[in-house]
C-alpha cells in the first residue's frame, strides 16, 4: 500500500484534525504546527498520511477547502494560515494545479497557498483527538459538528462510518500487533 504525506492549515487544527479523521484513505492525523518555506512563522496544521489509491489529494484538497475560510483573509491568517504543505516538487505542483481547478467552486478568490513543508511540532498530548475525547463540548459542537454534517453531503464515497474514524482503525491495528 502506497502512503503519501501531505500538511493542511486553514482554521483550528482541532477541527481540521477532526475532518480528516472522518476520510476514507486517511491513515493517520497528527495535529500541531508546521513552518514552511517562505513563511516566517509556524502556523496551526495537520500532517497526513493517505492512500492515493483511496482518496486523491484533489479530495483531500477539496474537502479542506469546504471546511475552513478559504477565502477570508483575516487578522489571525498568522496563526492560522491557509494552506497546503507539499512534500515534494511534484506534490507542489500538483497541489496548485488543484487550487487553479478548484477556484470555480469559489464565488470568492482562495487566498489557500500552497508552501514547501519545513518542519512540524505536534501538539500537547492533551489537545490531540480533540473532538473524539470532547465531542458534547461547546467548541467542538459549534464548530467541529457543522464541518463533519458537511462531510457526507460533499464527499459520500469518502466519509468513514462513525464507528470507523482513522483513530478507532488505527487502535484496532495496534491491537492486532
Amino acid at each position: 500500500m502506497k502512503i503519501d504525506k501531505i500538511g493542511l492549515g486553514g482554521g483550528c487544527h482541532w477541527c481540521t484534525e477532526a475532518v480528516f479523521q472522518n476520510l476514507h484513505g486517511v491513515v493517520n492525523v497528527e495535529q500541531g504546527w508546521i513552518s514552511a518555506s517562505g513563511a516566517v512563522e509556524f502556523s496551526e496544521a495537520v500532517l497526513l498520511d493517505f492512500n492515493p489509491e483511496k482518496i486523491p489529494l484533489k479530495v483531500l484538497i477539496e474537502a479542506h477547502l469546504h471546511t475552513h475560510k478559504c477565502t477570508s483573509n483575516h487578522s489571525m491568517r498568522s496563526k492560522y494560515r491557509s494552506a497546503v504543505y507539499a512534500f515534494s516538487s511534484r506534490q507542489q505542483l500538483e497541489s496548485e494545479q488543484i487550487l487553479k481547478l478548484l477556484q470555480k467552486q469559489f464565488e470568492d478568490k482562495l487566498i489557500t497557498k500552497v508552501y514547501g513543508f519545513e518542519e512540524f511540532k505536534m501538539s500537547a498530548e492533551q489537545y490531540q483527538n480533540y473532538y473524539q475525547k470532547n465531542p458534547e463540548k461547546p467548541f467542538c459542537k459549534t464548530y467541529i459538528d457543522p464541518k463533519l454534517n458537511l462531510l457526507p453531503r460533499r464527499f459520500p464515497k469518502h466519509v468513514l462510518k462513525p464507528t470507523q474514524t482513522s483513530i478507532k482503525r488505527r487502535e484496532e491495528q495496534n491491537t492486532k500487533k
